[in-house]
């Protein structure tokens, strides 16, 4: 006798049987959930949150629970009576057992105390189901030589994605316990020098704003090409890391990890790009690179150049640093690059929208503030006057500005064309961070710098040895007696020269910094 071929179209019934296997289940617990809720009055309230009529093993247990369910959603009295009349209104009497059926099932338990739990095992049981229907399909696609393996790991992914956002339940709190949370937090913000609440930035008008990256938070960073988004997020990178400690993630979809780096060591030597890239560095710049870099090779911040990556890896990933106590804020340059799921491709406004939820939905479910790099529409530089970017220009989903808690946006007038301001001043340098949208406070602009040439943003109000304060900064090095690297620094003004160094050596020949 030939075996029985498994197709998707099976039931997980006849899958089982397949493999000599019955599914998991909880038949009498179906019973005895269902008797209580027809038992006690006000039970529905808490089984509703747990189970849906699918949770259900058996078929009848299924449309009996569709009956008690809508009566429950239209506030009518559940007991053996109502349930009868609303199956015989469906049509489905007859089909699960009758009336004496339904009787027998509210006759069935003396007490609906234990009903929570019971609901809670039956959930359990449907999602063990789910994962063997998942299994079983990915298995089957997997034995199809024309199926595509990449679009076969996005389905997996995406799949068990959903099965585990399903299954997430949190419990309703009582204020009492929030104001005690919210308490201790107030405390512990307030015995930190800063006084902030959240992850800094490093920046201190921005902090100032913000109070930190607060946790939970979806943040949104969008600006047009070239406005310097990876350059603003990798300041702040270097800054949470290496001066507060902190543990950044940073998912980067756009560029690979050495090139990510080499922007860091640049930013942080003050080397220019051009060498780092080709190497060529005197024998005084490899020392400088050696001595700034390391800080920034002992700070926790993890790279990850997935590309394309899914809502599904990344949460994956960002457990896992979790779970490890290794994390504290997540980066991702950026937002338009993710995959979603997969019944979204085709349709780019669904697709970035349910990638917009799905990151909102991670930074909860971990706690974590999310920093979301995201592009501007094309209108931004369309449009006369300041061409300020705005809250309509996000680009493909009005759900980014939904689902975020801040939007800022980086305006750069010099980019713009515009080279000086309303008052005269030149903006050569010059970057604002607008908070477009802050749930929790203030909307303002944040007036920063933007040394191009090392690709980093720095405090406006910062003017020593900054070549926009109208100066030119030259550097170099050389080691004493005890090998230890001494940076000297020389600005300019206007034909007149100042020097001085981190370690209290000055007046050495900067042409000839080893002699």
């Amino acid at each position: 006798m030939a075996q029985k071929k498994y197709t998707p179209n099976n039931s997980i019934t006849e899958l089982s049987q397949l493999v000599g296997k019955l599914p998991p289940q909880l038949v009498d617990l179906e019973k005895d959930v269902i008797g209580g809720l027809m038992l006690e009055k006000g039970k529905d309230v808490v089984v509703m949150d747990i189970l849906k009529p699918e949770s259900f093993y058996n078929e009848a247990h299924q449309k009996i629970f569709r009956a008690i369910y809508d009566l429950s959603v239209n506030h009518e009295p559940i007991d053996y009576q109502t349930v009868i009349h609303r199956l015989e209104k469906n049509g489905h009497l007859e089909e699960v057992g009758g009336a004496h059926f339904v009787v027998s099932l509210s006759q069935r338990v003396g007490s609906a105390a234990h009903i929570e739990y019971h609901s809670k095992l039956i959930a359990e049981k449907y999602l063990q189901r789910e994962l063997i229907r998942v299994a079983t399909e990915i298995q089957n696609r997997a034995f199809n030589p024309t199926e595509d393996v990449d679009d076969l790991l996005e389905f997996s992914q995406q799949e068990v994605f959903n099965l585990a956002l399903g299954s997430i339940k949190k419990e309703t709190e009582i204020i009492a316990d929030v104001i005690k949370t919210a308490i201790d937090q107030m405390e512990e913000a307030g015995q930190r020098e800063d006084g902030l609440s959240g992850v800094p930035s490093g920046f201190t008008d921005l902090d100032r704003l913000t109070s930190g990256w607060q946790r939970s938070d979806m943040v949104i960073l969008a600006a047009r090409p070239s406005m310097g988004k990876t350059a603003f997020v990798l300041s702040m990178t270097r800054n949470m890391a290496v001066n507060h400690g902190s543990n950044v993630a940073f998912f980067s979809l756009e560029m690979s990890s050495v090139q990510l780096v080499n922007r860091l060591i640049s930013s942080e030597t003050e080397l220019g790009s051009e060498k780092i890239r080709n190497g060529k560095l005197k024998d005084y710049e490899w020392e400088i690179l050696y001595h700034k870099i390391e800080n920034l090779s002992k700070a926790n911040i993890f790279i990850d150049d997935t590309p394309a990556i899914s809502l599904f890896e990344l949460r994956s990933k960002c457990r896992k640093l979790k779970s490890q106590k290794k994390l504290d804020i997540v980066i991702i340059d950026y937002l338009q690059l993710m995959t979603g799921p997969p019944e979204t491709r085709g349709n780019r406004e669904q697709e970035v929208s349910m990638i917009s939820r799905g990151l909102k939905a991670i930074a909860k479910e971990l706690n974590v503030p999310i920093i979301a790099l995201s592009q501007l529409n094309r209108s931004v530089e369309m449009r006369s006057g300041d061409k300020r970017p705005q809250l309509s220009d996000l680009r493909e989903s009005g759900a980014i500005e939904q689902d975020a808690d801040i939007v800022m946006f980086i305006h750069r007038p010099e980019r713009m064309g515009m080279l000086t301001d309303g008052e005269g001043n030149s903006t050569k340098g010059l970057a604002e961070i607008i908070i477009a949208k802050h749930r929790n406070g203030a909307v303002d602009d944040v007036r920063m710098r933007f040394r191009e040439e090392f690709a980093r943003f720095e405090e406006y109000g910062i003017d020593s040895l900054n070549p926009m304060d109208g100066g030119v900064k030259t550097f170099a090095s050389k080691i004493n007696e005890n090998d230890v690297v001494t940076t000297t620094y020389e600005k300019t003004y206007s034909g007149t020269s100042q020097k001085s160094n981190d370690f209290g050596f000055d007046n050495f020949d900067l042409d000839n910094p080893f002699e």
